[in-house]
């Protein structure tokens, strides 16, 4: 995640129009009869950096232009124009609209994993395949690679990514004499104490809004909620997947019990909260030290990280880079896709100068990097940490492929669950109808 971006794990809830803009269908085929088919050829990618191109990247990453630069002066007869089609759901509306159009798409996109399979099923994607790209797998971390890997086929080349971790304030654990929680036992435990001594604290906060959140809380209980088999054949299981059950079973006592706050996040009063201590922890991907800095830089030197309780991780954002089936030239765009997510210096400038967490080993297994300071977390190595729990991350999640529906419509159930009084395994339950409901009706078959 760029300095100034949330993760996708919090996009919003979309309005009608951009749900309609995105709705898909499950009739034409799946991701595997996208154009291209996966027979690229990969000599023709490596020739075309040395061809004269000119190709169209839709991202709205901040200060990627300064990796882009790289790429141009490294092959200097491709030329890259970047366009800024708006974050996350607005791009994915704008682009759905020029996809159906059939005209007017860029030739590569940044395209979060949760949004990935909607694209690649609706055959707007090339499968990357065939060009070369399937022989990437062991330059990205395993949760990156299975987010691009859809039906068999390559659909993204990974960006970056979010694995989860528990920043802390250390100023207020010390206040507690508190140690940083190693488990879910120990974090409610926490939870109580801090509440019982200082009424006007809290462990954490849980947002109603936020679905993405709830979903890598999910999956780092050992949750797959989510099954995707052959082109339209899903499974949505919230009511007796046994991470969804941990989850309620964790968070529920901690809202009903008053020992978390139910509130908004991302706005000035949540920020004036973060910064005040008011929350002793934060449970977010990699990309939050860059946010944390840009927002209440004043509070730097006050927090440190630790692993996720329990100690494994899930992801919590990141981002893919996929060319589209409108791509006037697909070996430059591929060439290109290729370059930004595995060429070290594009990777280290990724992180560096744009402030994105690596997907890419290059880095990710560097002890340079792994043991770098970073100036907000004074004395502590906080890359090792988020290293280690992308290694952590658990294995065999997938998405929906109308996971941005299924996101949208959280607020109504599962969100009202989220504060006191709430029925969470119900509300569960009733966002499983709600998204199956809708499944159904986009033509595939749900179970």
């Amino acid at each position: 995640m760029s300095r100034s971006l949330r993760p996708s794990a919090l996009t919003r809830a979309l309005g009608a129009a951009t749900l309609a803009a995105l709705s898909l269908t499950a009739c034409g085929g799946g991701p595997g009869t996208s154009d291209g088919g996966g027979k690229g050829d990969p000599a023709a990618v490596r020739a075309a950096l040395d061809k004269p191109a000119e190709i169209t990247f839709w991202t709205w990453v901040p200060n990627i232009d300064k990796t882009v630069a790289l790429f141009e002066k490294k092959y200097p007869k491709i030329k890259v124009n970047l366009v800024n089609a708006g974050r996350s759901k607005d791009e994915y509306t704008k682009l759905t609209t020029v996809l159906k159009a059939g005209t007017g798409a860029p030739d590569v996109v940044q395209i979060e994993y949760f949004a990935l399979p909607q694209f690649a099923m609706t055959k707007s994607l090339v499968d990357l395949a065939g060009y070369g790209s399937a022989g990437l797998k062991d330059k990205f971390a395993d949760s990156a690679w299975s987010q691009v890997s859809l039906a068999g086929g390559v659909y993204g080349i990974p960006q970056d990514t979010g694995p989860m971790a528990m920043f802390y304030r250390k100023d207020v654990l010390d206040r507690f004499g508190a140690a940083p929680p190693s488990t879910w036992e120990e974090y409610g435990a926490l939870a109580r104490k801090i509440h019982d001594a200082d009424p006007g604290v809290r462990i954490t906060y849980v947002d109603p809004g936020d679905a993405g959140t709830s979903n890598s809380l999910i999956w780092q209980a050992g949750g797959k909620p989510y099954a995707v088999a052959g082109a339209t054949g899903v499974t949505v299981d919230l009511k007796n997947d046994a991470g969804a059950k941990a989850y309620a079973d964790t968070w529920g006592p901690l809202i009903e019990d008053k020992l978390v706050d139910s509130t908004a996040s991302w706005n000035d009063e949540w920020w004036k909260s973060m910064a005040s201590g008011r929350y002793a922890t934060w449970l977010a991907g990699a990309w939050a030290p860059a946010v944390l800095e840009q927002n209440i830089p004043q509070s730097s030197g006050q927090w440190s990280v630790a692993p996720m309780p329990g100690g494994v991780s899930a992801e919590n954002g990141g981002s893919s880079v996929a060319v589209t089936t409108q791509a006037r030239n697909k070996e430059a765009s591929v060439a290109f896709a290729q370059w930004l997510g595995t060429d070290p210096e594009a990777v280290r400038s990724l992180n560096s100068q744009v402030g994105l967490f690596p997907a890419a080993k290059v880095l990710l297994d560097d002890p340079g990097f792994r043991g770098a300071g970073v100036p907000f977390f004074p004395g502590g190595k906080p890359n090792e940490v988020f290293a280690d729990m992308s290694k952590a991350v658990r294995p065999g999640w997938q998405y929906l492929p109308f996971q941005v529906y299924a996101n949208s419509v959280f607020k109504d159930s599962v969100g009202q669950a989220l504060q006191p009084g709430g029925n969470l395994p119900g509300a569960l339950a009733a966002w499983q109808d709600r998204v199956k409901a809708y499944g159904k009706e986009q033509g595939f078959t749900v179970k």
